[in-house]
């Protein structure tokens, strides 16, 4: 507890309490001045230009595509089209197109784009942010350039071949004459467009902005506390919102006591919000809101709120019964996705055999900002303000639930304090939506972290079996796995009972061994709670078991890890499961352009283990542990270095190689890299959420823990492999190796095996 607080503080809050029973209202930003938080002192310098992101591209006199609009006094601004939630999107697509237009980078004003169609997909998910739209944010800004020096070579009345963009100006090559953007942008924007295919673009070797380490251009505001989350947005007469939901999915709201509650004071009324059935899609979940003035007394009349639930289906599912019939399923025959010779022949005819299982609970997102939307209804139209990574999904989501067309719904996109698949799913936004037009006032939703745990939508629990024969040479003849787990599409539909082949294509039946045998099978699994994308999604599962099971492999042939990956891998090649019979989903990208490659794949391996130092002895009671895995069309190895002494698992060291083809920000794919892997470490040593009577029995981070300073390494290291590829994946595939190379780094140091996760089920951590 702190007992000693700056004098404003103080006084401040003094003051607060003298009245009873009368919340203590402060804002972010009131609190980081009166703590002296924003003081120069304790700011760290930043070079980057504050960006002004309130002004919109409205006023089309400047503007000259979507992404790109120039002032007249020259400032220049760029269009964020996706959720900027940490990974450094309003920065990476502002240095794609700055590097394209030539801007000055000073002068650069980053925009947050509405809900607009015309953006294609602003579903910021999927790491697919900078790999689907590379190209086309070039072409952008390339248009704009085009356009620019073309106004100025009519005002010079020469060929465009004799003039040149350059930092914000464009130059004459004959008499170094020059023109600002600005005096050039009201003639240039009133030009042609430019047609794609006679757009120039750069060579890698003139980029500016593009493969440099740029500064986020929100830190100054981050660091002042001048920045707008989903939580922060404060409007002229607002209501707050807590809302008490049923705990049972399916179940609905039979009756309600909200005597206590009306009696808080602050508190304005209470709602019943519409009871939901399957498929429950992103629609709100069935409860009670409680408005009240101030978010305080929302929350206290929530806590208060006497409900009573209808039955539901769910009522009995209980997690640890569940998963251990999951374990019974993968233990049979089941469903073929993919096949290649007769992997049960062989293994039955193998001089050596191993098999193993591995399980997965279920797992929460726990961003440290929990789902908060704010709205307001007039005259059939809604304006919404949430820290959502889907405004389009959102803007649908709430037209489709309050019966108006998309068009009538507006919604703007605050910065995400931490998302992690959760705010795909903009049920938040539409319980805003619902209470704004029901009280005719702005109407802000807030879930608490018991809210977000235990009703959000949940990374599906999973049993996987892995079997393997070994000729007498310790080679693998013949791999078989199945895999179990609840289904994201019953989210959708209320009926899958089985994974879909987009699922199993994230890193299950794309498994890229050379093996002559390989059989991949799925067994049912029905769902008992709202199944959602977690951070790298059944990339998870897939890769703890296949990685641990690698490592299981080289003990079993007296080999290296190293070498029997490399050994399974198999010869430099291009993987196409399709032709074994396998719907292979590539994250919905062409195989063509980012084809499964060996060769790159093995190379990261080699990478980690070479700067890591892996393959180097250790000291009595530690281990290194390595797993490698394509995901997101990116490659990526894990070297995890560990200790356990009297049972207590320390990691030590934690290095990651990545392949993400053409790198925009090496900074922030080194961030992105190192928060992957805290977040895998997260899970592989902590993360299990349990049901009991179809309730989840976790509340908070008290017993839903995520690492800590005290247990993470002091060595997290990336290397990043450079490559002129297209651009693949950052921020998820960083996360599927790291259980599997903790855990195998925990054999390594012990000779102990566990192959249930998470691990402080078997190690104090």
């Amino acid at each position: 507890m702190i007992t000693t607080l700056i004098p404003e503080l103080q006084n401040s809050l003094n003051d607060a309490q003298a009245s009873a029973n009368q919340p203590v209202m402060f804002d972010r930003r009131e609190f980081l001045k009166l703590t002296g938080v924003s003081s120069a002192a304790l700011v760290i310098a930043t070079s980057m230009a504050p960006v002004n992101s309130a002004i919109a591209l409205d006023n089309e006199t400047n503007k000259f595509n979507l992404f790109v609009s120039i002032d007249a006094d020259g400032t220049v601004h760029l269009v964020c089209h996706r959720s900027e939630m940490g990974q450094g999107i309003r920065t990476g697509i502002a240095q794609i197109l700055a590097d394209e237009l030539e801007a000055d980078w000073q002068r650069i004003n980053v925009v947050q784009g509405l809900a607009d169609k015309r953006y294609g997909s602003q579903n910021t998910d999927g790491s697919r942010s900078i790999r689907r739209f590379y190209t086309t944010l070039r072409q952008m800004g390339a248009s704009a350039r085009t356009m620019l020096e073309q106004a100025a070579a009519k005002q010079w009345d020469v060929p465009v071949s004799q003039v040149y963009a350059k930092q914000g100006m464009v130059f004459n090559k004959n008499t170094d004459e020059s023109l600002d953007f600005g005096s050039l942008s009201l003639e240039a924007v009133n030009l042609p467009v430019p047609a794609v295919d006679s757009l120039k673009l750069k060579q890698s070797k003139d980029f500016q902005f593009i493969g440099k380490d740029v500064g986020i251009v929100d830190m100054h505001d981050i660091q002042t506390g001048n920045t707008q989350f989903g939580q922060d947005v404060q409007l002229d007469g607002m209501l707050y919102a807590c809302i008490a939901r049923s705990p049972v999915v399916g179940a609905g709201v039979k009756s309600v006591n909200d005597t206590a509650t009306k009696n808080i004071n602050g508190v304005v009324d209470t709602w019943q919000l519409p009871n939901a059935s399957a498929p429950f899609l992103f629609k709100p979940l069935s409860g009670v809101a409680v408005v009240a003035n101030n978010s305080w007394a929302a929350i206290k009349g929530q806590r208060a709120l006497q409900v009573t639930w209808s039955d539901s289906v769910n009522d009995e599912h209980d997690s640890t019964q569940f998963l251990a019939t999951l374990k019974k399923r993968v233990a049979v025959k089941s469903k073929q996705i993919r096949g290649r010779g007769d992997a049960y022949a062989a293994i039955d005819d193998a001089n050596e055999t191993l098999s193993a299982d591995y399980t997965v609970p279920y797992l929460i997102h726990a961003p440290m900002e929990p789902p908060a939307a704010t709205a307001v209804y007039h005259n059939g139209t809604f304006e919404i303000w949430a820290c959502v990574q889907t405004p389009q999904t959102t803007q649908n989501t709430v037209a489709q639930v309050l019966g108006v067309s998309p068009n009538k719904v507006k919604v703007h996109v605050t910065l995400l304090g931490g998302a992690f698949g959760r705010k795909s799913k903009p049920d938040f936004a539409v319980e805003a939506a619902l209470l704004a037009k029901q009280f005719g006032k702005p109407v802000k939703v807030l879930w608490t972290r018991e809210d977000e745990i235990q009703h959000g939508f949940y990374h599906a629990i999973s049993a996987q079996h892995y079997a393997a024969g070994l000729d007498s040479q310790g080679k693998v003849t013949a791999w078989l796995q199945r895999t179990a787990f609840p289904s994201i599409g019953w989210t959708f539909d209320g009926k899958s009972e089985e994974p879909n082949a987009g699922e199993l294509s994230l890193g299950f039946g794309d498994v890229p061994f050379a093996v002559p045998n390989l059989q991949c099978e799925i067994a049912k699994a029905e769902a008992h709670a709202r199944i959602g994308w977690i951070r790298s999604v059944a990339n998870i599962q897939h890769a703890f078991g296949i990685g641990c099971f690698v490592d299981e492999l080289a003990a079993k042939a007296n080999t290296s890890t190293y070498d029997m990956w490399m050994q399974l891998i198999g010869p430099d090649r291009q993987v196409d499961p399709k032709t074994e019979g396998f719907e292979f989903a590539n994250y919905g990208d062409p195989l063509e352009a980012f084809p499964i490659d060996t060769k790159r794949l093995k190379a990261v391996l080699e990478k980690v283990v070479a700067e890591s130092g892996a393959d180097q002895p250790t000291e009595k009671n530690e281990g290194w542990g390595i797993s490698v895995h394509r995901s997101f069309v990116s490659y990526v190895a894990v070297a995890v270095k560990v200790s356990v002494v009297g049972g207590k698992l320390s990691i030590l060291e934690m290095h990651s190689a990545i392949d993400a083809g053409t790198v925009v920000n090496p900074d922030r794919v080194k961030s992105q890299q190192e928060g992957s892997m805290v977040f895998g470490a997260s899970i592989a040593l902590l993360g299990e959420i349990s049901f009991s009577e179809g309730r989840v029995q976790q509340s908070n981070f008290h017993n839903y823990p995520v690492l800590r300073i005290n247990q993470s390494p002091r060595i997290i290291e990336t290397y990043i492999i450079e490559s002129e590829e297209i651009p693949g994946g950052v921020g998820e595939p960083g996360t599927p190796p790291v259980a599997p190379a903790i855990a195998n780094a925990i054999y390594h140091a012990t000779g102990q095996r566990f192959r249930d996760l998470p691990l402080n089920k078997h190690l104090q951590v």
